[in-house]
C-alpha cells in the first residue's frame, strides 16, 4: 500500500512538472473560400489564416501558406470571411424594458442579464464591443468575468456609470420627491465632474460616458436640450484623457454634438439633430459618429411588446425620423463613422440589421463594414489588435455564406464565429 501511495505522488509530481514547463504554441489553420480585406474592399480567393496561441501569425494565398504540423486545420471554402465585427454602442446589462418595471432590477440582476446578452452578442459575430453605460459599474464585473472564461462573451470596454447633470437623460427621473433617487453617475459643477470621472476610473472604466444632451428613453428632459456646460464638458475630457480613458457622448440636439466635439470627445452617439456647425466641428475635431439607426424602426414596432411609456413614444416618433434626414446629411458629408447600436433598446444578437440602416441613409456596404471593423478599432484605441485580419491581431474571425457587398444582410446570418483562436460557433461543421 505504501508503495502504491509513493507511486501515485510520484505521478502527481511528474504531471505537475510537466504543467510547469512552457507549452507548445497551439496552431491553428483557417481555410477561407473567400476573405474579404476589410481596408482596401477586394475580396481574396483561396486564403489561409495560420493563428497561435490565438493570434494571427500569417495571412495569405493558401498555395504559400506555411501550416504548421500540429496546425488544426478548419475548412471554410465556401463562405467569405471576415474580422470579428465590433459595436461601440451596447448596454449588454440591459434588456428592451423601458417602464418602471426597470427600477425593480438590482445590480446583481443585471449582471446575469448581461451574461445572457454576452453570449448572445458573440454568437451574433460581434467579437468586441464597447459598453457605455451601467448600473453600479456590473458591466465591469461581466467584463471581468468574461476575461476569466467564467462566461462567454465579446471582448469589452466598458465605462460603469454614464455621467449626467442632476435630472438629465442618465438620472432616475422616474420616482417623486421623497425617494431621493439619484442615479451613481450624478454631478453638477466641474468640480464635481472631475471627482466622478475619477471615481468612475478607480472602480474599473475603461472609458468615460457623458450624457451631453436630453434623450428619448427618459422623462422630463428634451432631446435636443444641452444639459453639459462646455465647460463640464472640457473638464470630463480632460481628466478622462490625462488618465489614459477615452470619452463617448450621449448627443441628441445640436448644440450639445457642437459642445461635445469641441470639448474634445472621441465620439458622439446618436447625434440625431446633427447640423452643418455640428458636422464642421466634428472634422474639424476628428470626432467619430456613432449613429444607432436601426433601433428606431424596431422600437416603434414593438412599443406595446416593450410596455414604452407614452411620453417616451412620443419623443421617439418626433426624434426618429429627423435623425435619419440629419444623420444622412453627416454621412455625405464624410463625418468619421464608427457602427453602434444601442442594442438593448432591442433584443441583442440582432446587431448586424445597423449595418443594413447605414446602407440605406448612403454608405457604401463597404463603408458600413468598415464602421463596424477599422473603424471601430481606431475608436476604440485598438487598431491592429482587432477589426483586421493581418498579422499580429487577435484571431477573432467570423463568416457568412454570399458577399456581404452585394448583400449587406448576409452579416445577419452569421455562420462561424472565431474569439481569440477558440471556434464559438460553427454552421459550417454540421
Amino acid at each position: 500500500m505504501r508503495l502504491r501511495i509513493v507511486a501515485a505522488v510520484a505521478v502527481l509530481l511528474l504531471c505537475g512538472a510537466g504543467r510547469a514547463t512552457a507549452q507548445a504554441p497551439h496552431h491553428l489553420a483557417v481555410h477561407a473560400g473567400h476573405l474579404l480585406d476589410v481596408k482596401s474592399g477586394k475580396t481574396l480567393n483561396d486564403q489561409t489564416l495560420v493563428v497561435e496561441d490565438g493570434k494571427i501569425v500569417s495571412s495569405g494565398a493558401s498555395a504559400e501558406a506555411k501550416i504548421p504540423n500540429d496546425a488544426v486545420r478548419i475548412e471554410l471554402p465556401n463562405a467569405t470571411v471576415l474580422p470579428g465585427l465590433i459595436d461601440t454602442h451596447t448596454h449588454l446589462t440591459m434588456d428592451p424594458k423601458f417602464g418602471y418595471e426597470t427600477l425593480a432590477l438590482s445590480t446583481s440582476r443585471q449582471a446575469l442579464t448581461g451574461a445572457k446578452n454576452a453570449r448572445l452578442t458573440l454568437l451574433a459575430g460581434f467579437t468586441t464591443v464597447r459598453n457605455v453605460g451601467a448600473k453600479e459599474f456590473s458591466d465591469v464585473a461581466l467584463r471581468d468575468a468574461i476575461n476569466a472564461g467564467d462566461v462567454p462573451g465579446p471582448r469589452m470596454l466598458v465605462s460603469g456609470p454614464p455621467l449626467s447633470i442632476t435630472g438629465g437623460h442618465c438620472d432616475n427621473n422616474m420616482l417623486p420627491f421623497e425617494y431621493h433617487a439619484t442615479s451613481d453617475g450624478v454631478a453638477d459643477g466641474i468640480a464635481a465632474v472631475q471627482h466622478k470621472v475619477r471615481e468612475n476610473i478607480k472602480y474599473g472604466a475603461d472609458l468615460i460616458k457623458v450624457c451631453a444632451t436630453g434623450g428619448v428613453l427618459s422623462l422630463g428632459d428634451n432631446p435636443q436640450h444641452s444639459q453639459f456646460t462646455l465647460e463640464e464638458m472640457k473638464a470630463i475630457v480632460a481628466d478622462a484623457h490625462r488618465l489614459g480613458r477615452k470619452v463617448a457622448a450621449h448627443a441628441h440636439g445640436a448644440e450639445g454634438i457642437r459642445w461635445a466635439a469641441e470639448a474634445g470627445v472621441d465620439s458622439v452617439e446618436h447625434g440625431s439633430y446633427i447640423d452643418d456647425a455640428g458636422i464642421a466641428a466634428m472634422k474639424e475635431h476628428g470626432t467619430y459618429l456613432v449613429p444607432t439607426l436601426y433601433l428606431g424602426d424596431w422600437m416603434i414596432d414593438n412599443a406595446g411588446l416593450t410596455r414604452l411609456p407614452a411620453p417616451l413614444l412620443a419623443k421617439a416618433k418626433e426624434v426618429i425620423p429627423a435623425a435619419r434626414k440629419n444623420i444622412a446629411h453627416a454621412f455625405a458629408a464624410g463625418v468619421k463613422v464608427a457602427l453602434g447600436t444601442d442594442a438593448a433598446v432591442y433584443p441583442h444578437g440582432l446587431n448586424a440589421h445597423e449595418f443594413e440602416t447605414m446602407v440605406k441613409l448612403g454608405l457604401t456596404p463597404l463603408q458600413s463594414i468598415q464602421a463596424g471593423t477599422v473603424n471601430a478599432a481606431d475608436l476604440l484605441g485598438w487598431s491592429g489588435k482587432v477589426g483586421t485580419l493581418e498579422p499580429g491581431a487577435w484571431a477573432d474571425i467570423v463568416a457568412v455564406d454570399g458577399d456581404p457587398l452585394k448583400d449587406i444582410t448576409t452579416l445577419q446570418r452569421m455562420k462561424f464565429v472565431m474569439k481569440g483562436g477558440e471556434v464559438v460557433k460553427n454552421d459550417y461543421s454540421k
